[in-house]
């Protein structure tokens, strides 16, 4: 099983890289790529921790919508 964490990803920027598409009738276009220098550091976790059950039995949040038909409903 596998206990690595992501601690630390950085992406940088590179310059943009030119080739040649050829396309027909002796048209050359030039084809960009984007490039970039990905570093990524992860560090083994010490030990996974399961959730409390107090957080997981959370009580569902009502929307903004609803709680306006509430208020609405309430005052009528």
């Amino acid at each position: 099983m596998w206990t690595l964490g992501i601690e630390h990803i950085q992406v940088n920027k590179v310059p943009k890289m030119q080739h040649r598409t050829y396309k027909a009738h002796g048209r050359i276009n030039p084809y960009m790529s984007s490039p970039s220098h990905t570093e990524m550091i992860l560090t083994e976790k010490e030990q996974i921790v399961p959730k409390p059950e107090e957080e997981i039995a959370q009580k569902k949040k009502t929307s903004q919508k609803k709680l306006k038909k509430q208020k609405r409903m309430a005052q009528e």
